[in-house]
């Protein structure tokens, strides 16, 4: 009997610790923002202090009702070139102010909708969809073979499609 009670004041030691270590890692001195902030996994690190929807239904609502333009960007956690795109984008100064501008979704998972789709399934690829909710296939990279994808170092394209994706919005509108 002696032995049970060790090993659950040993567990208990573990859950505390584990509790202790949780509640440490919220408070972030510099976070002194007082934007409503989603939780960090929606951003599943492309930008952790930028609003992500959940869903491709929500983001195709909000772009529609805020009258932005949405960016739709299809990775996965253990392809090597998302995480590279990731890693450039999330260290992006410029990509991540100009971000703010958009409804922002990503998505590890493909949508029923074919139009995100227009030249295949692959990852990553980017995609940006107007307020009146068309796919622009017009905004595309330097990859024939891949029209949506980009390489770590085409992030000043990716840059440059995010300008011409609002641009273009405030032309039409």
């Amino acid at each position: 009997a002696m032995e049970k009670s060790y090993v659950s004041v040993f567990l208990l030691l573990i859950v505390i610790s584990c509790a202790l270590a949780k509640d440490a890692g919220k408070k972030d001195p510099k976070d002194t923002t007082a934007k409503p902030k989603l939780p960090q996994t929606l951003s599943r690190g492309w930008g952790d202090q930028l609003i992500w929807t959940q869903t491709y239904e929500e983001a195709l609502f909000r772009a529609k009702h805020s009258q932005k333009p949405l960016m739709i960007i299809h990775h996965l956690e253990d392809c090597p070139h998302s995480q590279a795109l990731k890693k450039v984008f999330a260290e992006h100064k410029d990509i991540q102010k100009l971000a703010e501008k958009f409804i922002l979704l990503n998505l590890v998972y493909e949508t029923t909708d074919k139009n995100l789709a227009p030249d295949g399934q692959y990852v990553p690829r980017v995609l940006f969809i107007d307020p009146s909710l068309t796919v622009r296939a017009d905004i595309t990279g330097r990859y024939s073979n891949r029209l949506y994808a980009y390489e770590p170092s085409d992030i000043s394209l990716l840059y440059s499609n995010m300008q011409k994706a609002l641009k273009l919005l405030k032309t039409e509108l």
